[in-house]
């Protein structure tokens, strides 16, 4: 089938990949436009658009889609059978949808209709979800509303972050997406769309996974300590406080259950009753921060200016005293 990919971030690269090593044809991809850097006037491309580059496929970034009549022409003019969307970035319009021939499919990173909307996968980690999948859908105009054609559960690991569960969801969303294309060419040969699933049948609670903002990076120790580190995995490696007036990046953390507390290495924590005070500083083990529930160890971090360091290293680094406070 001739199929226009629509994706933009790192993530949707497995899935591009996959199809243009497959017996489909993808004659177009469509991406968001290139970006300014932070520092400088450089523009930079989507990972998906540099990717296409490097296969010399067609490329569109338009800075808008709705009511653009040009745009919307010329994906006429290309005879596409299929739309595969992947992290686009933006909802498709009426217009859109009914252009290719045998509709709008998506991998939507979430068991349906939890976490519709744009952040499923930081949203499953901060909400500390057991599972999550990848759902196949036939997109409508609506915010991950489709009908389903395939779904696929995995479990969420206890070590997994945004980085590692991204990277099991992108693959899996890969391989899901193929194993669709044979389905939808079997359905459109059979007749048989009827047969998809609606998300209403399924049971589940519908959640939405709004975008992540600014202010949701900032690590609040007054919180319960499994929620900052739940927190802290989903929005790796951004995550962060303030030491010494410097930013500090959270990177990796463990919390000290009850039983762990009553080790003897950790008797001589300080009772600080303040979240965000440091407790303890032990060289082969980390620095100890009260939180408003148990303690957490922190293993893992970045200081502003700095290389990411651990345990003993960041303990040389920060040179942290019993007593002081992280803000937020």
């Amino acid at each position: 089938m001739r199929i226009i990919f629509w994706g933009t971030p790192e993530y949707s690269i497995a899935s591009l990949d996959i199809f243009i090593k497959s017996k489909h044809e993808v004659i177009a991809v469509v991406s968001q436009p290139d970006k300014k850097r932070s520092r400088g006037n450089k523009l930079i491309s989507s990972p998906v658009k540099s990717f296409a580059e490097q296969e010399s496929i067609k490329i569109y970034t338009p800075a808008k889609i709705r009511d653009n009549i040009h745009f919307i022409n010329e994906l006429k003019s290309l005879s596409c059978d299929l739309f595969i969307v992947i992290a686009y970035g933006k909802i498709l319009p009426k217009e859109i949808l009914e252009i290719p021939k045998f509709g709008c499919w998506n991998a939507h990173a979430s068991l349906l209709p939890r976490w519709r909307g744009a952040a499923p996968i930081q949203w499953s980690l901060i909400k500390g979800d057991e599972f999550t999948g990848v759902g196949i859908m036939k997109m409508n105009e609506g915010l991950d509303t489709g009908d389903l054609l395939l779904e696929e559960k995995i479990k969420i690991d206890n070590d997994d972050n945004l980085n590692t569960l991204s990277e099991k969801l992108s693959i899996l969303s890969a391989k899901l997406f193929l194993n669709a294309t044979s389905l939808i060419e079997e359905k459109i040969n059979k007749n048989t769309y009827s047969q998809l699933t609606k998300q209403n049948t399924l049971g589940r609670e519908i959640t939405y996974a709004r975008m992540i903002e600014k202010s949701d990076f900032k690590v609040d120790w007054g919180n319960e300590a499994i929620k900052i580190s739940q927190k802290i995995k989903a929005l790796y490696p951004r995550a962060n406080t303030t030491f010494r007036g410097k930013n500090l990046k959270i990177l990796k953390i463990k919390v000290l259950t009850s039983d762990e507390i009553k080790n003897e290495k950790y008797l001589f924590m300080s009772n600080y009753s303040r979240p965000g005070i440091i407790l303890a500083v032990i060289e082969n083990e980390g620095i100890i921060i009260s939180t408003k529930t148990d303690p957490i160890i922190l293993l893992e971090a970045k200081l502003e200016g700095k290389n990411i360091s651990s345990k003993k290293q960041l303990i040389q680094q920060l040179k942290p005293s019993v007593g002081e406070y992280l803000s937020d």
